[in-house]
């Protein structure tokens, strides 16, 4: 049987919508953790702030959970 329990966050119907206060917030926090530039000055989706958020906790050690 097939995991369908996440969405990929292209298909979210809100995906195109700016991300939240909360993802930006993560994003700022995962992007020290990770010694990489802070995305939030970015006009990122919230769909693509999931994406950077998942490549962002790699980059941080933080894996997947």
């Amino acid at each position: 049987m097939a995991d369908n329990t996440q969405k990929d966050p292209k298909d979210w119907v809100s995906g195109s919508d700016p991300m939240t206060g909360a993802q930006a917030s993560y994003l700022k926090t995962l992007s020290e953790q990770a010694h990489q530039p802070d995305p939030t000055g970015d006009h990122l989706t919230k769909a693509e702030a999931s994406e950077l958020n998942d490549e962002l906790r790699d980059d941080a050690g933080g894996g997947s959970s």
